[in-house]
């Protein structure tokens, strides 16, 4: 089988398990893309996996510090 085929198959699994309507929020965006790159790592589709790394890290929440507020105060602690 062709990895474009799985590919395809992957992305229509994918769309029919997504429910309507749109995500409600970043968190929720994040885990859906999460959970997509590791369907895809599974069916080692390693060119849609890199597409959703990209994805991901674009998703991510940025913290900037405030004026005055040093970079490791800006940090939260694990």
């Amino acid at each position: 089988m062709k990895r474009s085929s799985l590919s395809f198959r992957l992305a229509t699994a994918l769309a029919k398990g997504r429910a309507p309507g749109a995500l409600a929020s970043r968190e929720a965006i994040l885990a859906a893309l999460l959970s997509k790159r590791a369907a895809a790592r599974r069916a080692g589709l390693e060119d849609q996996e890199a597409l959703l790394r990209g994805q991901i890290l674009w998703s991510l929440p940025v913290h900037h510090p405030a004026d005055g507020e040093d970079e490791a105060a800006a940090t939260p602690n694990p």
